[in-house]
């Protein structure tokens, strides 16, 4: 693929925007200002936008519990998704769902989930309306490597295959689901692998390389269209803060040498930052203006979320049916 800066800086923003999102969510669930928990998504940016660089609004994702950067990622404005975190109307809930339960249907955005592997089976669903409505569009399911051990991956990518289905399935393999060691509960921890089963592509791709991801993502959603049916793609990646926020860096099942190589060596923002500089001449002014820009956005998205109101007692049980006629 040819790349022009224009477009590796928007990936670079994408990126940086999740980043600095994430670091003030930490900072103000720690303060108290975030009342609802939060799984971090601080080093696997590259995923969720190589991925989400590629769709429209009319291309369809479902997410994971660690969700706010595909949420961000997929169209949701910084504003919107950090009101939800704070429990505000301005949220793309309303308020209603926090971290784990941002939706918003408009861009395509079926939700981060509770449920391990949850979205697993509505990227399947949300699949089969694509296809037998006759879209030209794609849906992407995004889960963990803890969640690639469940009856529900293997029926889906069944299916999938079966009615050669539009959707890319996404395994963000960040080595631990929660504290338990992939290499420990899988006989075959090779993921990627496990496609041929279904007779399917399975790739396994550099999670912390925003170009490669982009790239192996754009293929298999174009293999998608033209009705060529899923794929399964690996992204090895790292999460670099705990599973959520309190529990230890490390110590309990990853060591301090491990966290600070894949923090030193493989971060995606500053190794795309020296691709950058060093092989595509971009220049620091204009690297610091992308910083700068974001950080005066998520400023904004926090000082927005603090102004909106609560969302009103009266209307608890708005939203919990839908009336069908």
């Amino acid at each position: 693929m040819n790349w022009d800066t224009e477009k590796l800086l928007e990936l670079y923003e994408g990126m940086v925007r999740l980043r600095v999102f994430e670091k003030e969510a930490a900072e103000k669930y720690k303060t108290g200002e975030i009342p609802s928990f939060v799984h971090l998504y601080i080093g696997e940016e590259a995923v969720a936008v190589g991925v989400c660089a590629n769709l429209t609004n009319d291309d369809i994702v479902t997410s994971t519990h660690r969700g706010h950067g595909h949420a961000v990622a997929k169209g949701i404005s910084s504003k919107e998704a950090m009101a939800e975190l704070y429990g505000r109307q301005g949220g793309c809930s309303g308020g209603r769902g926090g971290s784990m339960h941002m939706y918003k249907k408009s861009i395509g955005f079926l939700g981060t989930n509770g449920m391990v592997g949850g979205g697993i089976g509505l990227a399947l669903g949300a699949a089969f309306y694509l296809k037998y409505n006759d879209k030209n569009n794609v849906a992407v399911g995004f889960f963990g490597d803890g969640a690639s051990n469940m009856g529900i991956f293997y029926e889906s990518l069944n299916l999938a295959a079966i009615y050669k289905l539009p959707v890319v399935y996404v395994c963000e393999n960040n080595l631990y689901a929660t504290g338990t060691p992939l290499r420990s509960i899988a006989a075959n921890p090779d993921i990627a692998s496990r496609a041929k089963a279904f007779n399917i592509p399975g790739i396994a791709v550099d999670g912390n390389d925003v170009m490669e991801v982009y790239e192996i993502f754009a293929a298999a959603a174009e293999r998608a269209k033209k009705g060529e049916g899923p794929t399964l793609i690996e992204a090895r990646t790292y999460r670099q803060h705990g599973h959520n926020e309190g529990e230890p860096l490390y110590g309990s099942y990853r060591t301090k040498e491990e966290v600070d190589t894949w923090v030193t060596l493989k971060d995606p923002i500053k190794n795309h930052e020296i691709k950058l500089k060093e092989v595509y001449g971009v220049a620091e002014e204009t690297i610091q203006a992308v910083r700068d820009k974001i950080l005066k956005e998520i400023d904004e998205a926090i000082d927005y979320s603090r102004k909106s109101p609560v969302p009103d007692p009266a209307t608890v049980e708005h939203n919990l049916f839908k009336e069908v006629k």
